[in-house]
């Protein structure tokens, strides 16, 4: 098995309480959601890093958790680990270059396990619409209390909608003033169509002032779980997921 050292960072008191509270809100959803979904409706909103404390949170708090790095496409993950080589991931395993038990890679967080994306595949959403896919959630049920899978944003590409069928629920994570309101409902209808079950949105990123209708700030980068609640505080997203633009910058950097 893998190993690798998280990163160390300090969160304050009421970040920390934060996600103790959007971890109790996913535990009082039903005793039958163990798989569950993180998307987003643009890149940016602060997706990743609500999957991966939320996962944390999870393990700190005694439950044996796994959490799967599934956007194939463009991973922030690999910034979280400081030391340990990585060989395989997620990509490795559907693509049927490894087993199970070889992608999954333990941390220094007592349990806490990772499955991180490995190489960019061209098949993404075959990948994890897959039977090997659908395997793997299989075993880490048998074998996790908890299972969080970041995915991507389901603005931008329909691996979310696909990874759902083998997931117990799905949360959205708002970015509060860059995301229109009818925007986020088009996400939302997106799942519904697909049957998958939402447990909520984290409202993220808010910016607490006097009169505020959010409620109490939980700190800069991170907003308070509201629930389904979608509200009117989104605004206009600018830029694409993955854009031309992006690469061609990437390559003259390289």
């Amino acid at each position: 098995m893998q190993q690798v050292a998280i990163r160390k960072e300090k969160l304050n008191y009421q970040v920390r309480e934060a996600y103790k509270t959007l971890r109790t809100n996913v535990e009082l959803s039903g005793e039958n959601v163990k798989v569950i979904a993180l998307t987003s409706c643009t890149p940016g909103e602060g997706k990743s890093t609500v999957s991966f404390y939320l996962a944390k949170s999870f393990a700190e708090n005694g439950d044996r958790t796994l959490f799967i790095d599934a956007d194939l496409r463009k991973s922030v993950l690999r910034r979280r680990h400081s030391k340990g080589k990585l060989r395989l991931g997620l990509t490795n395993y559907l693509a049927g270059g490894a087993e199970a038990g070889e992608v999954i890679t333990k941390t220094d967080v007592e349990n806490f396990d990772i499955i991180f994306s490995g190489p960019f595949p061209p098949n993404p959403s075959e990948l994890l619409g897959s039977e090997r896919f659908e395997n793997l959630i299989r075993i880490a049920r048998a074998n996790y209390d908890v299972v969080i899978i970041d995915t991507p944003p389901l603005g931008s590409v329909i691996d979310t909608v696909v990874a759902s069928k083998f997931c117990d629920g799905v949360i959205m994570v708002v970015s509060a003033g860059e995301i229109s309101y009818h925007f986020a409902l088009d996400i939302k209808d997106q799942l519904d169509k697909a049957n998958a079950k939402i447990l909520g949105v984290v409202l993220n990123k808010v910016r607490f002032g006097g009169g505020s209708a959010y409620g109490k700030y939980y700190g800069k980068y991170y907003g308070k779980y509201y629930g389904k609640y979608y509200g009117k505080y989104y605004g206009k997203y600018y830029g694409r997921y993955g854009s031309d633009d992006e690469s061609e910058k990437d390559k003259k950097k390289s």
